[in-house]
């Protein structure tokens, strides 16, 4: 039976491929600060990454798989150093943040990242280039595994989910999108990228990236999904901005919506994750799930990125 450590197992992502690797057949252990249970099946080791101790309850016995999803490059670095010597084989899960260039179309595994973070810098990029550069110390054992905008039921960044939202709150008035021309939106299902991580047996760095997608094709499918009948009122990229509408994330945003300068950033390169055993179900079925997610969960509820109606109605009334 295979021995797996994942260094999380509580959270959105991290949760779902402990339950991957339990419906595998593997003995699976969390190591977690305890704020959400594990899932049911794995044990739950209490430990804060932040204490240098962090790693003594699991560091006496080796480990088949080590799985860690952290952000914080000092807590990769030291998660290295205490469990490096016990593990066969290491997964990091870091992110196509990591891309100094997001302008070219295609890009791979092969694109220039940033300068790793030193001390004082959070930038979440260079967070995950400095996490990087520790976990390639263990060499072929390890792979690190770069996902692109991660989406599906339960999706805590609200920022795909959005779009479910926006087609169903509005039933049949009108929804404000942004010129889609010459822009993609390129996702992967989190169960999709659980599956990867718990059966892959690639080593070096894979970016798991779905396919790209125009813009307005997607967005259109959300509105089928979700039966929306009403008017679609495009806006302008200057008026959306002058109006105080964010890119990407955040209050006030529209998800999806990059700066045109940014049409790399969507359209990376899976053909090697597609090579590594990488699948990836049909874009209507993650928008299905989505949409299916965002009723139970309400469509008005407080959001972490995104328009609120109020904020909709109130820019679409003064679009002239």
């Amino acid at each position: 039976m295979t021995d797996v450590l994942i260094l999380g197992g509580t959270g959105w992502l991290s949760g779902r491929i402990a339950r991957r690797m339990l419906m595998n057949g593997a003995t699976v252990m969390c190591l977690a600060r305890g704020g959400r249970p594990s899932p049911d099946g794995a044990s739950l080791v209490l430990a804060d990454r932040d204490d240098p101790a962090a790693y003594d309850a699991v560091s006496a016995r080796d480990w088949d798989h080590v799985i860690d999803v952290s952000s914080r490059a000092e807590h990769v670095d030291r998660a290295v150093a205490a469990l490096g010597d016990k593990a066969a084989r290491w997964t990091y899960i870091s992110s196509v943040s990591v891309y100094a260039d997001d302008e070219t179309v295609g890009a791979d595994e092969s694109a220039p990242v940033h300068a790793p973070a030193e001390a004082g810098d959070d930038e979440y990029g260079a967070q995950k280039v400095a996490a990087e550069n520790a976990v390639r110390a263990l060499g072929e054992r390890a792979l690190i595994v770069r996902p692109g905008l991660i989406v599906g039921e339960g999706d805590p960044s609200d920022r795909f989910g959005y779009w479910a939202a926006a087609f169903l709150r509005s039933q049949d008035g009108p929804v404000l999108v942004p010129r889609s021309e010459a822009r993609h939106a390129q996702v992967i299902d989190v169960d999709d990228l659980a599956e990867f991580v718990a059966t892959a047996s690639a080593t070096g760095i894979v970016d798991a990236v779905g396919d790209p997608h125009p813009l307005a094709e997607v967005l259109s499918s959300f509105r089928r999904a979700a039966d929306h009948r009403g008017e679609i009122v495009t806006v302008d990229d200057e008026r959306l901005i002058e109006k105080g509408v964010a890119y990407w994330a955040g209050e006030r945003s529209l998800p999806l919506w990059l700066p045109t300068d940014m049409t790399g950033f969507m359209t990376r390169a899976n053909t090697r994750y597609r090579a590594a055993g990488g699948v990836l179900r049909p874009l209507a079925e993650t928008i299905a799930t989505v949409v299916a997610d965002e009723q139970e969960r309400g469509t008005d509820r407080d959001r972490r990125a995104g328009l609120t109606r109020v904020d909709e109605i109130e820019l679409l009334q003064r679009r002239g």
